[in-house]
């Protein structure tokens, strides 16, 4: 058992070399076409201030939880200024958008939608396992947490039908799927993978693409292929692994049978699908085994550390990514330190919880270690582009000794490519024109 959990944490410090691996693009990859600037966010978990005292509470839910209900609305209001200077023509958020789909915060996340579209950003929206017929959506009310109201699929669709849904090019019958038009030769197919509908005491985390939506997807892609139009997706459960056994470890950051979902939309023509849920900012490729590629681009959250949104430039056939950070505010030049102290924090309780959970009878001085090794590839892995520093190097040295073992760190690679954070990405295979 001991050397089973070795290779499972070696396994997520070095992940290996494999076929989803590629170089960035330079600068004299594009294609001729229109350029269209989009920007991406993904898990706001937008809290009404309605819903919100101050009180034991609230301080309970941020200890329990490492982020701050005040940093969250600062640093809303910072992008939404950032977004209005940038001026993107698109704006995709790839779900999560409230808190827990109370009503009320659905309410006011819209009227704050509707500030962007009077500035000309047009905005695209899918929903996530925290959006709709949430059973325990509450409120936090002096030392009470208190029932709140959520809302239905319909209402879902209604509210935000200036944002995707009100002009659809094509709607699923068997979900909250639609089809957007970005341009004439420019689709984008959003998926809604959450399970709603089996919702009792709480939320659904793990995802599906429900096989009448995939039906529905594969006739639009096609359709797309005859035309000759490019289509992108959007869906806010992972598509692809972004760590390795991923779908054995972390199973509801993806959606069921991810590997079949993938090969199909690959092989469709699908290059791309903007993705959140795992609060992380990484990029991932799945080649499919006849050499099709589908990128998965994950988006980090908005409610703590990182604070990560995207910029994004469609130029013809190449998509220029690159991500932005909230690191200070007006009245806290210290936010990226306090906010990633305090994941840490938290990410140090999950992972010890987890570690003695797995029924391994590990040392305390080895899971203290273990514990330090994975809050510190967590970290990293949130925010793109691991790269090792020394006290991560002296972690991994660390435990490899405990187990007896020296660790050749080169030998390791911390991150799949693409880069995480800034990148460009063909949009055709080889061959295609």
């Amino acid at each position: 058992m001991r050397y089973r959990l070795c290779l499972f944490v070696l396994l997520i410090v070095s992940r290996p070399l494999s076929a989803r691996m590629l170089s960035p693009l330079s600068a004299g990859d594009t294609v001729a076409a229109a350029s269209l600037k989009i920007a991406l966010l993904s898990d706001i978990h937008y809290l009404s201030p309605s819903l919100v005292d101050q009180g034991e509470a609230l301080r309970v839910y941020e200890h329990a939880t490492g982020r701050r209900i005040s940093d969250q609305y600062k640093v809303l209001d910072r992008i939404w200024d950032d977004l209005v200077k940038e001026q993107p023509d698109l704006l995709l958020i790839a779900g999560d958008l409230t808190h827990h789909g109370e009503r009320q915060s659905h309410l006011d996340l819209v009227a704050k939608l509707r500030t962007l579209e009077e500035q000309g950003i047009r905005v695209l929206v899918v929903p996530g396992n925290h959006d709709i017929n949430i059973p325990n959506a509450r409120s936090y009310r002096g030392d009470k947490v208190l029932p709140a109201e959520s809302i239905t699929k319909e209402d879902f669709a209604a509210w935000y039908a200036s944002f995707g849904y009100g002009d659809a090019l094509q709607k699923d019958d068997a979900s909250l799927s639609y089809l957007a038009a970005l341009g004439e030769k420019t689709w984008l197919l959003c998926f809604d993978s959450n399970r709603y509908d089996e919702h009792t005491g709480n939320s659904v985390t793990a995802g599906r693409i429900r096989p009448q939506t995939m039906q529905w997807a594969r006739s639009i892609l096609r359709d797309a292929k005859e035309k000759g139009i490019t289509v992108l997706g959007m869906m806010h459960h992972g598509l692809v692994e972004h760590l390795p056994y991923q779908s054995a470890f972390f199973s509801d950051y993806l959606v069921e049978e991810w590997e079949h979902h993938a090969q199909i939309l690959a092989d469709a023509g699908m290059r791309l699908i903007f993705t959140g849920h795992f609060h992380a900012n990484d990029i991932t490729r799945y080649t499919s085994p006849s050499g099709n590629n589908i990128y998965d681009i994950e988006t980090a959250s908005l409610a703590q550390y990182p604070f990560a949104w995207r910029i994004m430039t469609m130029d013809g056939d190449c998509l220029r990514v690159d991500s932005r950070f909230v690191t200070s505010l007006p009245d806290n030049d210290h936010l990226e330190e306090e906010s990633r102290r305090r994941l840490e924090t938290v990410g140090r309780r999950v992972a010890e919880a987890r570690l003695k959970g797995l029924g391994f009878p590990l040392p305390d001085e080895l899971l203290s270690v273990l514990t330090d090794l994975v809050v510190k590839l967590y970290l990293m892995h949130v925010r793109g582009d691991e790269t090792p520093d020394p006290e991560l190097l002296h972690a991994v040295r660390t435990f490899a000794s405990l187990l007896g073992n020296e660790a050749d760190m080169s030998e390791f690679s911390f991150d799949f490519p693409p880069e995480d954070n800034r990148v460009a990405i063909r949009l055709k295979g080889e061959g295609e024109r």
